[in-house]
């Protein structure tokens, strides 16, 4: 495996920091032209916000938890998989969670979303395969990586049907599957390795 430091993770977590806090700040107008608006998209060919609608945010908070994730798992994955593979899956996930919101929503003119939780999951998720023993800290509690996997997975399949916030809970389910595909395509062994290790770890 390649280490080396992990300079698009902090690139990429120093420029959804800056543009965002901007956007909050003192320039909405950066928020609204990046909007993710799937209508749009289908209507008008607006393709760009499909990638740019990742590096806005709704408000402090929802940017807060999303650097905060990049922060903590971003450098590690990227030293284990290297750059461009680690590039690669973010814009993939990126991209992909924007296409299913799109699919979802493109005949609702009124839909709009923005945010990198659909990539961050894809990082999330691709570091659970590699690192399926270690431990997720969820408002400050511990949980074993692999049961935070199926908890977040089933919770979010339940909620992109069931729930009524303004979450786009679909987005973060896009990309956590896109990031355990990512992994099974690039390295596949690394999933056997996490079944031997669960199994060892959970298995008595």
């Amino acid at each position: 495996m390649q280490f080396d430091f992990p300079t698009a993770s902090y690139a990429i977590l120093i420029l959804i920091v800056a543009v965002s806090a901007l956007g909050l700040m003192s320039a909405p107008s950066i928020i609204e032209r990046n909007l993710l608006r799937p209508y749009r998209v289908v209507k008008n060919g607006e393709y760009s916000p499909l990638v740019t609608c990742g590096f806005v945010h709704g408000d402090f908070w929802h940017l807060l938890f999303n650097a905060v994730t990049l922060f903590f798992f971003g450098p590690v994955l990227e030293e284990t998989i290297g750059k461009f593979h680690f590039l690669a899956l973010y814009f993939i996930a990126l991209v992909v969670s924007s296409l299913g919101t799109v699919i979802r929503q493109r005949r609702n003119p009124d839909y709009a979303s923005l945010g990198a939780s659909g990539a961050i999951s894809g990082v999330l998720f691709a570091y659970i395969v590699y690192y399926p023993t270690s431990t997720i800290y969820y408002f400050g509690v511990p949980v074993p990586a692999v049961l935070y996997a199926f908890a977040y997975l089933g919770y979010t399949m339940w909620a992109s049907k069931n729930s009524r916030d303004r979450i786009n809970h679909d987005a973060h389910l896009d990309g956590a599957i896109t990031g355990l595909v990512f992994v099974g395509i690039t390295d596949f062994g690394v999933w056997r390795h996490a079944f031997q290790s669960v199994f060892a770890a959970f298995g008595g």
